[in-house]
């Protein structure tokens, strides 16, 4: 039995929803930080800070975890990356780690940061080194919260996360660097990769949560079609391979089914229609396993 690691927060609820999904609900009450999975591979799970689950994975205290790959760096545990997952902590997508200065600031990029300033952030670690590799000497102030509240009255920078930059231009912010790119990633204490029965319940938990990545976005059509206007239907289709083509008892007709990404599926049905698609379906997809 493997031993996983959740994170709460920012990533809790996307962590929760990923999990049910994928027919491995989390059980827990309010404010449990012990829940339940009820699978025969899963033993103990705990919800805590992602910054703490990479040192705690690395020690052996838990098989696997999900965390961001920003807490990870920021940690330095030795852990082993096994999957990327298409969500971060403010939404779909990737995001950054950045480095911002107020707009009414004389300075463009981080190499015009004057030295001695202050900067505030809650990636104390990764931001020395890059100021230390930049030769420029500052001063870090461990920030818990709402750092970019800060410049200018108390700090002259910040270093923060964001994905579009928004709430920073809402506080007269202005990035002028980017230290690096975050995403939510699973990962896995490297001792326990070298035994096999627990890499073998750790890949096959994996399988069922990629399924689930996969899966979102995309539907499965299925229609009926003409023999006379099979190729026309079938040229318009997108699919993951090729699509599948079954022909109808007793008529002239093929079956065609195919998967396709949900943001195509507006303008596609009534392409498929005008070529001679009869009962189109559109079905969701729970799970693809490659």
């Amino acid at each position: 039995m493997i031993n996983i690691a959740l994170p709460k927060g920012s990533l809790e609820e996307q962590t929760l929803q990923l999990f049910r999904e994928a027919d491995l609900e989390v059980r827990r009450t309010d404010r449990d930080y012990n829940p339940q999975i009820n699978d025969e591979r899963i033993g103990k799970v705990k919800i805590l800070r992602p910054q703490e689950i990479p040192t705690y994975v690395e020690m052996g205290y838990f098989d696997m975890g999900i965390s961001g790959l920003d807490w990870v760096c920021e940690s330095g545990a030795k852990v082993e990356e096994i999957a990327k997952l298409n969500y971060s902590k403010t939404g779909q997508g990737n995001v950054k780690i950045v480095v911002a200065v107020h707009r009414d600031e004389p300075i463009s990029t981080v190499n015009d940061i004057r030295p001695d300033s202050r900067v505030t952030t809650e990636y104390p670690e990764m931001t020395r080194e890059f100021f230390g590799r930049l030769g420029i000497p500052v001063r870090l102030f461990p920030s818990y919260g709402a750092s970019e509240a800060k410049v200018p009255d108390l700090m002259d920078v910040v270093v923060d996360l964001t994905e579009t930059g928004t709430t920073l231009r809402k506080n007269g912010l202005k990035i002028i660097g980017q230290i690096m790119e975050s995403y939510t990633v699973i990962i896995a204490n490297r001792e326990i990769l070298n035994d096999p029965v627990k890499r073998r319940e750790m890949d096959e938990i994996v399988t069922l949560l990629m399924g689930v990545i996969e899966a979102r976005n995309k539907v499965l059509l299925t229609m009926n079609v003409p023999a006379a206007m099979l190729e026309a239907v079938v040229s318009a289709l997108p699919a993951l391979k090729k699509p599948t083509v079954s022909r109808l008892h007793g008529i002239d007709f093929f079956s065609i089914e195919t998967v396709v990404h949900k943001n195509l599926v507006n303008t596609l049905i009534p392409k498929l229609k005008a070529s001679g698609a009869e009962d189109i379906l559109e079905i969701p997809i729970t799970k693809i396993v490659r």
